[in-house]
């Protein structure tokens, strides 16, 4: 067993447990001190494989306010590193491209995509100067299937340690992420605390409230939320048709024999969600822009795109998921003005439903050293 297997045992146990204080959802310096101990310090869903499939592909990313660039190298190897020149911290990649080099656009000091300084114009009268030195600093980064990982610290556990189980599962489940093709991205902005949306996406407590159409779906008494080091995976069972019901008419999904867990949702601490279906699977990536600002990601990918019918089935899904993302902002947001609010400092949960929140708000404690 590693240390991944299980989340670690919490001090007060949930049926005793209070919510994070609203001081953490509105106070900016939480916010700084988690771009360090947590954003800083875990794995960074930033690109995809699609954009790094040749020799000379590179693609600049950021990790919040980190320049990063990754590149595939001449000999196929994925690499990633600051995407700052050792020379007056300009930068090296402006846009996605495919080049043998990387050029800082401000003096032309010139680096191969493995980092190492190639050329720096007129440094000749410099005394002690020696290109070796001054090198890309290196980035840690990593693939599953499409989907590729950066992490800015050294002492975090290797990307398929911290994802566990789920590559087995997915792939047991009858998807091949490898061949999954992005079919559509969308970008949504929340007015609230990225912690709110993730504590809200953990649990299915607001569903017969908040998502009606989502509710129909799926067998509400038999969700539940199964916990581990660092992710969590929710179990929502689609529910069977009762008498009466067409699916395209009163159901989206139908439930397949023996698919009791037809419906998976997968949370990779801290802002990484995986979504999946039985006919598609999509990312969610949750991004702090500010202390009650918000940016959610949204891929959907398709193992055969596919047209006609097939297409129509996939906008189908899209819209129904979006409709859903529509309803969670609108919580989301109205919680933010309520954590404002001289009436509330801290919550309780419930201890039938929320033991996924209770699991990521212990990991943001662990992180922030609390």
């Amino acid at each position: 067993m590693t240390t991944t297997s299980a989340p670690q045992v919490p001090s007060v146990p949930l049926s005793r447990a209070a919510t994070l204080p609203a001081t953490h959802y509105l106070d900016p310096a939480y916010l700084e001190l988690e771009k360090e101990r947590v954003f800083g310090r875990t794995w960074q869903l930033v690109a995809r494989t699609d954009d790094l499939q040749r020799v000379g592909d590179f693609v600049p990313v950021t990790v919040l306010d980190e320049p990063i660039v990754i590149t595939r190298g001449l000999e196929g190897e994925l690499r990633a590193f600051y995407n700052v020149c050792r020379h007056r911290a300009g930068q090296v990649a402006l846009s996605k491209g495919n080049r043998k080099s990387l050029q800082c656009r401000y003096h032309g000091w010139t680096y191969g995509l493995d980092g190492c300084l190639r050329a720096a114009p007129e440094m000749e009268e410099t005394q002690g100067f020696d290109k070796a030195d001054f090198g890309l600093v290196p980035v840690r980064v990593e693939a599953w299937g499409p989907f590729v990982f950066v992490n800015l610290s050294d002492e975090a556990p290797p990307l398929l340690e911290v994802l566990g189980a789920i590559p087995a599962e997915v792939a047991a489940a009858g998807y091949d992420v490898d061949r999954m093709r992005l079919v559509e991205r969308r970008e949504y902005l929340v007015e609230a605390n990225w912690k709110v949306y993730v504590d809200n996406y953990l649990e299915g407590y607001h569903l017969p409230i908040a998502h009606p159409q989502l509710f129909r779906e799926l067998e509400y008494d038999a969700y539940r939320v199964e916990e581990f080091r660092f992710y969590s995976k929710q179990h929502a069972p689609i529910r069977e048709l009762r008498p009466g019901e067409e699916i395209g008419v009163d159901r989206r999904f139908l439930r397949q024999p023996g698919a009791e867990d037809s419906a998976l949702y997968y949370w990779l601490f801290p802002n990484t969600m995986f979504n999946i279906y039985q006919d598609n699977m999509s990312s969610n990536v949750i991004l702090p822009l500010g202390v009650d600002r918000t940016l959610t990601i949204f891929e959907w990918f398709f193992a055969e795109p596919g047209t006609g019918p097939g297409w129509e089935s996939m906008q189908q899904t899209i819209a129904f998921s979006d409709e859903i993302q529509q309803e969670d902002i609108v919580i989301c947001e109205q919680v933010q003005r309520g954590l404002r609010s001289r009436a509330y400092q801290s919550g309780r949960f419930s201890a039938k439903r929320e033991n996924g929140v209770y699991h990521f708000q212990n990991l943001v404690r662990e992180f922030l050293r609390e």
